[in-house]
């Protein structure tokens, strides 16, 4: 029996999918997102409407599949056993597909191919979160969880220590060798910072021997691959940009320093790119959402008499731009301030995530 044949005999029964928001409904897709986003669990999603004599799966980062026989043989095997549906996970377009009614492709990096609709998925958001959640907990809980734990599928239900020590896993997934892998940890320690990209290869060459064509190339391959993101000040293509990830949680996975208010601001992060929102920052606004004409801050622990020196430069920062809704996303402080012809939105993250 060959690698097709294996393949071929791949069974879904016993996979229990829970449902997310997006989902594959175009016949040819090319389905990308960052390691653990879920990818995998969307197409079984979408085989599970199929016969399994119908599709034929196949993995390539699955070492016991050959490239080479996949290569020369999948043209003849699809056609010979009428397969209707062919998924090539982790594809890295090195060889011709064939023709099949249906293809679903999934990779890490956007790859555009005439007549296949791009779909990307980014891990969970916080709604999504707590239908995953078998713990039932209420929502206070589930929200220190999923700040603690962060937003990967299969993160989910695990205990803490097995939470970190798969991220740790990952992070190796990611790096493949030891000076990316400090490349890459300096970034995830910088979230929610304003660091220019040679702040950082300064800060790293004093630890390891790089060059910065290098720490720029891999800092673009992350940011390619949406493990990473920088953003920019409005209407400042030069200003410094802030850092943040993808998931949170890699920040308690590679050090034993709190930095609570960085975290709860990468994840507001997270729901808007869930969102597909066009985010910027600007002076004491943390997010700002030009189309909406939105400004965000996280404040993890807002007290608007104790705090008011800080609201009133979040509101002329806001006045600047005229931007008269302000939201303030907090651990569980609940409040409307009107302030200078200015609505300020204070809410815990739960709650405005959930709104």
């Amino acid at each position: 029996m060959n690698t097709l044949e294996y393949c071929h005999e791949f069974e879904l029964s016993k996979i229990n999918f829970i449902e997310r928001k997006t989902r594959i409904t175009h016949p040819k897709t090319i389905l990308s997102g960052p390691i653990g986003s879920g990818k995998t669990f969307l197409i079984f999603d979408y085989l599970s409407n199929f016969e399994t004599k119908d599709y034929l799966y196949i993995d390539f980062n699955d070492i016991r599949n050959s490239k080479e026989v996949i290569k020369e043989n999948l043209e003849e095997y699809v056609f010979r056993n009428n397969i209707k549906v062919i998924v090539l996970e982790n594809f890295d377009f090195s060889f011709k597909i064939p023709y099949c009614d249906s293809v679903i492709i999934s990779t890490y990096e956007k790859k555009e191919l005439k007549g296949y609709k791009n779909l990307f998925l980014s891990p969970l958001d916080f709604e999504e979160y707590l239908l995953h959640e078998s713990k039932h907990q209420n929502i206070t809980q589930s929200f220190n969880t999923f700040l603690k734990h962060g937003n990967l599928p299969q993160s989910v239900n695990l205990a803490e220590y097995k939470v970190y020590s798969q991220l740790q896993e990952m992070l190796k997934l990611f790096t493949k060798d030891e000076t990316s892998e400090k490349i890459l940890k300096v970034l995830f320690e910088n979230i929610d910072e304003k660091k220019s990209l040679n702040q950082l290869f300064l800060t790293l060459k004093q630890d390891i021997k790089i060059s910065k064509d290098k720490f720029y190339a891999k800092c673009k391959e992350y940011e390619d691959k949406k493990i990473i993101y920088f953003i920019k000040k409005y209407n400042q293509d030069k200003a410094t940009k802030k850092i943040y990830s993808y998931n949170s949680a890699f920040l308690n996975a590679i050090s034993h320093k709190k930095k609570f208010k960085n975290e709860l601001t990468n994840i507001i992060f997270q729901e808007l790119i869930n969102k597909k929102q066009e985010i910027f920052y600007l002076d004491y606004i943390d997010f700002f959402l030009p189309k909406e004409n939105i400004a965000i801050c996280s404040i993890p622990f807002f007290n608007s008499m104790l705090m008011n020196a800080q609201l009133k430069k979040i509101i002329k920062s806001a006045n600047e731009y005229n931007i008269k809704e302000i939201y303030i996303i907090t651990v569980s402080n609940n409040e409307t301030i009107r302030k200078e012809n200015n609505i300020v939105n204070v809410l815990p993250f739960y709650e405005w995530a959930l709104s």
